[in-house]
């Protein structure tokens, strides 16, 4: 007991200096529908701009449905993994779907996103491959690489974020690998940025090295029907391995997936971790999450209403007088510096009535803390008109305009 004490003790000094240091993250409890504006508890109704749900398609009448629908024919959940007795035919027509939709011939599905990357890295290497990550990968990313070097021994490197001279400079100093692999984001979560895969596609051609795209970010968001960042970069088809997310324009239940050759699912079945040990994506999940891609490539106009959101919004920020982070994507940051100002901006937009995060150290680097906003295609224009009102209010309370 004594040892018990201790360990809670010194939990309860680290999270009280968090409070002192004004980093402390409080969760806010949401009492409706992910949307475009939401009720949270002890706030009432307010516009979100810290959702994933870039289509607006988690309360999509057809969405929801197919997965109430899901939830008659197939239960509750799956009660076993995959191989033994977890998988159902939603599972096969789910993954079809998903190949196609972002142009491979395979996909496998994940419980998430994270095992996704983590069950796709540590399977597919072994000692004697090098394994490069562009500096800002998402945490997912970096994880996925440190449990393989951990368990396979590999090389790994990181290389400047977008820089492809970087990129082919550490592929050079490894070109004695027995494999070689480039891993990198499509849009890169706290930047909005694109990663310039073209140049990537190049480099992997010359050098011989396998092309990992996490297209989260982008999967439903990026190219002229979502297809994502190959389609935005006219290399649909050309990637040899996608993973992606369904938790975000994809329906924003749950879940994720690799994509890439059926030779490469087949081997992740017999082999990745997470699959092998983990019960399979629940059928209510993967029905709705069918269904979103079912939408999404029936109605491409919810992509353009998304774009048109986005460069509006950017529009009048800036006229506003803020200085967002440039790019194309519905990812809008505002450096604001401390971790401290972040978290204090994010509060008083809270009582403006917008719900945007202010994200700081280690999500970001230090002193690059930042109000992170995301458009949605759900946002009407009084929407991000009324957001923006509020920023105004508050960026001059704060000396920032």
């Amino acid at each position: 007991m004594a040892l018990n004490h201790e360990f809670t003790q010194a939990l309860r000094a680290q999270l009280d200096q968090l409070r002192a240091d004004s980093v402390y993250k409080q969760l806010l409890y949401l009492d409706s529908p992910q949307d475009a504006r939401v009720r949270i508890e002890g706030h009432g109704e307010v516009i979100i701009l810290s959702s994933n749900n870039y289509l607006g398609l988690t309360n999509e009448p057809s969405v929801v449905e197919a997965g109430i629908e899901a939830l008659r024919r197939f239960g509750a959940g799956t009660g076993s993994v995959r191989f033994i007795c977890g998988t159902f035919t939603i599972h096969r027509e789910l993954e079809a779907a998903l190949a196609e939709f972002v142009g491979c011939p395979s996909s496998l599905s994940y419980v998430s996103a994270w095992n996704a990357n983590e069950g796709l890295t540590g399977t597919i290497v072994e000692e004697g491959d090098f394994v490069v990550s562009d500096a800002l990968n998402h945490a997912s990313i970096i994880d996925s690489i440190r449990l393989a070097k951990t368990a396979t021994r590999c090389t790994t490197g990181v290389y400047r974020h977008s820089d492809m001279d970087d990129l082919r400079a550490k592929l050079e100093a490894n070109k004695g690998a027995r494999r070689k692999l480039i891993w990198t984001d499509g849009v890169f979560s706290m930047e909005g940025s694109i990663a310039r895969l073209p140049d990537i596609l190049q480099i992997a051609r010359d050098h011989g090295a396998i092309v990992i795209v996490d297209d989260s970010h982008a999967t439903g968001v990026l190219g002229a029907e979502g297809r994502g960042t190959a389609e935005h970069c006219g290399v649909l088809g050309e990637v040899d391995i996608i993973t992606s997310t369904l938790g975000k324009a994809l329906g924003g239940a749950a879940g994720g997936f690799v994509a890439g050759s059926a030779e490469l699912t087949d081997y992740l079945t017999q082999r990745s971790r997470p699959q092998l040990f983990s019960n399979a994506l629940p059928p209510t999940v993967a029905a709705s999450a069918l269904e979103a891609v079912r939408f999404t490539k029936s109605n491409p106009e919810r992509v353009s209403t998304l774009r048109a959101n986005a460069s509006y919004f950017r529009e009048q920020i800036v006229e506003a007088g803020f200085k967002p982070l440039p790019g194309e994507t519905p990812i809008v940051p505002i450096i604001v510096g401390a971790t401290s100002a972040a978290i204090r901006m994010s509060a008083m937009l809270l009582a403006e009535g917008v719900f945007v995060t202010g994200f700081g150290f280690p999500v970001v680097p230090q002193g690059e803390a930042r109000v992170r906003c995301q458009i949605s295609a759900a946002h009407t224009k009084d929407d991000l008109d009324a957001a923006v009102r509020a920023f105004k209010t508050v960026g001059r309370k704060l000396n920032l305009v």
